[in-house]
């Protein structure tokens, strides 16, 4: 009995191993996986900040061009309209 239990143990043992490795390599693959799908989002999100200018800026010229607008109208439409009562 003695002889059969020592011949079983290397076979639980590489059974045990076997099971352990893969175990590891499926749980360690997909760690790497998800830690390369996050390093990869990492990069594209700073791709698109970088590709578009932030808000504060986006207004500040949009404000700009309407203060520069308002400005030009304000000299045009006298400019246009000519004067009030034609001088004879």
């Amino acid at each position: 009995m003695i002889d059969e239990s020592a011949a079983v143990l290397p076979l639980w043992m590489l059974i045990s191993a076997a099971f352990g490795f893969m175990l590891g390599e499926a749980l360690g693959g997909s760690g790497r996986i998800r830690k390369y799908l996050e390093q990869t989002n990492d990069d594209l999100r700073e791709q698109l900040q970088q590709g578009r200018p932030d808000k504060s800026k986006l207004s500040e010229e949009l404000s700009r061009q309407s203060q520069i607008l308002d400005e030009i109208h304000r000299y045009l439409i006298p400019v246009t309209k000519g004067p009030a009562q034609p001088t004879s």
